[in-house]
């Protein structure tokens, strides 16, 4: 029962504030100049593991995925084949992958040192809602970021796989473009992005938490830091599973629609 209680309050302790985040959103003044420096540090420390983990990611299921296409001599279907994988599956699982590794880390270290140098409890003293002044705006941001890196996996996504499967494969240009179509539609691509932009505020909702919950100095930011990137592993996949699967076991997006 005592683990039990140890497990359950901190997820309790979760959800109260991602809560009062939510109803944070919606008070007056807004930080614009926050979200803005958010936006901008976010993209810095995201959009380079961005584009180092998408040319790996298009090898590895866009050229093995042609390879079949070409054994039965559809190889001009190629295009179908890459906008399924990258738009689908490529460009949101990579996007968790960097709010996970980059992003939730960056503003848990963030938070963190503004914890143990007491920097929340000053503006508490002050009045000011720490929520309201620091985890909005990076929320926020960090949805932002989440939706663009999605756009740019996607990106690297159709052009790596145009690369892989005209200039290596023989493929024929223009069948690789217009069987893109043929199998997604422009519903997916916004499922695609709506999954992105929930990665992105689960990403920083976890690294936020952490770190106005951290204790124990430096050292415990440091621990923050490495839990950081376990729990919004587990968050983020289950929460992938999800968002995939009942949109398609209800028909809303799955083919050209």
């Amino acid at each position: 029962m005592i683990s039990l209680t140890r497990i359950a309050t901190p997820i309790g302790n979760f959800f109260a504030f991602t809560l009062d985040t939510f109803v944070a959103v919606f008070r007056r003044p807004f930080q614009w100049r926050e979200f803005i420096q958010q936006t901008w540090f976010v993209a810095s420390v995201s959009l380079g593991p961005a584009i180092l983990l998408g040319i790996p990611f298009v090898a590895l299921v866009t050229f093995q995925f042609n390879l079949i296409l070409s054994e039965l001599g559809a190889i001009d279907l190629s295009g179908s084949g890459s906008g399924l994988a990258t738009i689908t599956q490529i460009g949101p699982v990579a996007t968790t992958f960097i709010i996970a590794g980059a992003s939730s880390t960056a503003i848990c270290a963030d938070i963190g040192a503004r914890r143990i140098r007491e920097e929340l409890d000053a503006m508490m003293v002050l009045g000011i809602d720490p929520i309201q002044r620091l985890v909005v705006p990076r929320m926020l941001a960090t949805a932002l970021c989440a939706f663009l890196l999605n756009g740019v996996m996607i990106l690297i996504g159709l052009t790596g796989g145009f690369f892989f499967a005209v200039f290596l494969q023989e493929a024929s240009p223009g069948q690789y473009v217009d069987s893109m179509k043929l199998l997604v539609g422009f519903a997916d691509l916004v499922h695609g992005e709506l999954r992105a932009v929930a990665f992105g505020v689960v990403g920083a909702l976890v690294g936020c938490y952490r770190g106005m919950t951290c204790a124990g100095g430096p050292r415990g930011v440091g621990n923050a830091v490495n839990e950081t990137v376990v729990y919004t592993f587990l968050a983020l996949f289950p929460l992938n599973i999800l968002l995939t699967q009942v949109p398609y076991s209800l028909g809303i997006v799955g083919g050209n629609h």
